[in-house]
């Protein structure tokens, strides 16, 4: 939690952006309904609670079953969470009073969870409107169905107030959330880095576990055990695996096997939920075959390219292509591909080799505020999405600005089914040697990930240090360990 002075200015400044949108009189009120436990096989015995990333931006308290209002007209908050009774001190031993949360917080008005309910009943029969997020949690979905009488389907879908008479979650809202938390204030700048820190040292221990014989289970369960005793936890499933070509790889039951590559793509929180998420891919033998490191170079260099090319006034869009459009070139020179680079990266041929985007925005959530609309959130009203593979995943786009904080990850994977794909239906337009790849289905993949702060004057790496990324470096440290 951060000082109480953090909270009352982001929601003083909730009301100014909503303010901006909606005319005076008719702006009704915000609702946040915090999370709640959820059983993992039976009630008492719940997954790991994790708090609404934007209830803790706005409200700060990190616990279930709180909830909280802010009326857009008068400006009045309120906080609405239970003190415990007798039998939750049996349990849990004495606990502060909701009281003392809101304080903590800057709002001094709290009431019983209970009274939430009311407070968006009343709201909804006096015609005023209300104002949700779309719930990433099904849960809050029903919640928000009964409480406004909105069908749970149409509950995730946003649109702007006047549509439908409101019966969606609020564009108004979604865009003001969006707006303020795609900056980075200072405070969590600081947050971000501590869970850098430690995801420079879970990937230390990864590398350090990639030895011929190990179960990559392993691996995982030391990497996972140091976001544990260092923070809250991992930011995202680990994704540890000698087969790369599948990008979100969550099997860990192969034994490290000498020629073969091993992507380690993990990231960590830390205690106050502050994300990080760095991809490495080491050579299981120690040292990269010559195959491995003439694409291993590639990316690497793809990766130091787009660090180069971010900053202030810049386009994610436009580091994204000029990423790929290198990655195309190099390709081109070792015979993957053939013809001209900049038709290629037009009609998305790079999308067979490295599916999705360069990055992603950071910050409370490792893909952050994803859960509100990734458009909204890496798009705008900037541009359009692309309809090409890899270029349509690209998550940001936008026009960069100092605070941002995205991922800096390029990749080049040998898929092959989806190169028989793209041969199959002629996908390519001529461009891709189809001979040479064939010698490539059992390469795996590559990928090269670091978490980056677009500054006044340019862009830094984020986290005390940076894990080591040539594969002179990865060579030289391996053998060391």
């Amino acid at each position: 939690m951060f000082e109480r002075n953090v909270y009352v200015n982001r929601r003083r400044m909730l009301l100014e952006h909503m303010a901006a949108r909606m005319p005076e009189g008719k702006r009704g009120i915000a609702v946040f309904p915090g999370n709640v436990d959820a059983a993992q096989n039976y009630r008492g015995n719940d997954y790991k609670f994790r708090q609404d990333s934007s209830f803790l931006y706005y409200w700060g308290v990190d616990e279930p079953c709180f909830a909280a209002v802010l009326d857009l007209d008068s400006g009045q908050e309120c906080l609405y969470g239970n003190d415990v009774d007798i039998d939750d001190i049996i349990w849990m031993g004495p606990q502060p009073s909701v009281a003392s949360k809101g304080e903590a917080v800057g709002c001094g008005r709290t009431m019983p969870l209970a009274e939430f309910d009311k407070a968006v009943s009343s709201a909804v029969s006096a015609g005023r409107p209300v104002h949700f997020l779309p719930p990433a949690r099904y849960y809050n979905q029903m919640k928000l169905a009964e409480l406004t009488g909105i069908p749970a389907a149409e509950v995730r879908r946003v649109a702007p107030m006047e549509a439908d008479g409101g019966r969606h979650a609020s564009e108004e809202l979604v865009k003001s959330v969006v707006a303020m938390r795609l900056i980075k204030e200072q405070c969590e700048i600081e947050e971000i880095d501590k869970a850098c820190e430690i995801g420079c040292l879970m990937h230390t221990e990864a590398r350090r576990g990639c030895k011929p014989g190990v179960l990559e289970q392993e691996i995982v369960g030391r990497m996972e055990g140091v976001t544990l005793s260092k923070g809250w936890g991992v930011s995202f499933a680990t994704i540890l695996s000698q087969n790369g070509e599948t990008l979100h790889n969550h099997s860990h039951n192969q034994i490290i096997t000498p020629g073969r590559l091993l992507v380690v793509d993990a990231g960590a929180e830390s205690n106050t939920h502050y994300a990080s998420d760095f991809t490495r891919t080491y050579p299981c033998s120690g040292k990269f075959t010559t195959k491995q490191r003439e694409i291993y170079d590639i990316v690497e260099q793809a990766n130091s390219l787009a660090f180069s090319l971010t900053r202030p006034g810049t386009s994610y869009w436009d580091v994204h292509c000029a990423t790929v459009r290198y990655m195309l070139e190099q390709l081109k020179a070792l015979d993957f591909v053939r013809g001209d680079v900049d038709e290629m990266v037009s009609c998305g041929i790079s999308g067979l080799f490295m599916p999705h985007g360069l990055g992603h925005n950071m910050g409370l959530d490792v893909h952050d505020m994803e859960d509100l609309g990734e458009n909204y959130v890496g798009y705008g009203d900037e541009r359009k999405r692309s309809p090409l593979l890899g270029m349509g995943n690209l998550r940001m786009a936008r026009d960069l600005k100092p605070g941002h904080v995205i991922s800096d990850e390029p990749g080049i994977y040998f898929i092959p089914a989806l190169i028989e794909q793209w041969k199959r239906e002629g996908t390519d337009k001529g461009f891709v040697n189809y001979a040479k790849l064939e010698d490539y289905y059992d390469f795996g993949g590559i990928r090269l990930e670091d978490d980056v702060l677009v500054t006044n004057d340019g862009a830094r790496r984020l986290g005390p240090w940076r894990l080591p990324i040539k594969s002179s470096e990865i060579e030289e440290v391996m053998a060391k360990e």
